[in-house]
């Protein structure tokens, strides 16, 4: 059994949840820099987090959960996860944004498993306050041990892929390093560096 990980946001979907949230609320300018920043490794990524969702404070539940659910698709989105499948690798998405997306996209890709972070609500209003499991820099390396010893897998087969700063932890775990579109900082770290926005672009550079 193989392991390969994704981010979610710019890595399977097209763009930030964030940002695809902030401009449906009508607060994208006070959004966008801070993502910007945060996936450029400028910002400490727990911080960025808690500042962005702050703003969508008062937005309606049922609001956020129809923009989660008509994101974009990223172009071999669903082609990598079945060809790799196919090759006996358990896929799962690791993603600092938020289940009312990645767990519809879970079901979608046929996604093993997906971890995220929680948009808290009270009586169907965001409060602006968010939880989870994927709050920090370090927050994806951490899981991604935490499966291996699980599942019983080791460095050398797995596959990390991610593009921005707060994905730069889960390659300390993993033997294919893939850097998809990604920013500086994280190329930096890789491996396998693509550059056209196409995932099943990934299946050259594994057995």
């Amino acid at each position: 059994m193989k392991l390969a990980v994704f981010d979610f946001d710019s890595t399977l979907m097209e763009g930030e949840t964030i940002d695809e949230l902030a401009c449906a609320y009508g607060v994208s300018e006070s959004v966008k820099e801070i993502t910007k920043m945060a996936m450029e490794g400028k910002l400490d990524f727990y911080e960025s987090l808690k500042k962005r969702v702050s703003f969508l404070k008062g937005m309606k539940e049922e609001s956020a959960i129809s923009v989660c659910r008509n994101l974009p698709l990223i172009n071999g989105a669903k082609e990598i996860v079945l060809e790799l499948k196919k090759r006996d690798y358990k896929v799962v998405c690791f993603s600092g944004g938020f289940k009312f997306a990645t767990s519809y996209f879970k079901e979608i890709l046929g996604l093993d498993a997906d971890f995220s972070n929680t948009l808290h609500s009270k009586n169907g209003i965001l409060s602006g306050e968010v939880g989870g499991e994927m709050m920090f820099g370090n927050s994806k390396g951490k899981m991604l041990s935490t499966l291996q010893n699980l599942l019983k897998i080791d460095k050398k087969n797995t596959l990390a892929v991610g593009d921005g700063a707060n994905d730069i932890s889960m390659f300390a775990y993993a033997d294919k390093k893939v850097a998809f579109c990604a920013k500086e900082a994280l190329k930096k770290e890789a491996n396998i560096i693509i550059k056209k926005k196409d995932l099943r672009e990934i299946l050259k550079h594994i057995d």
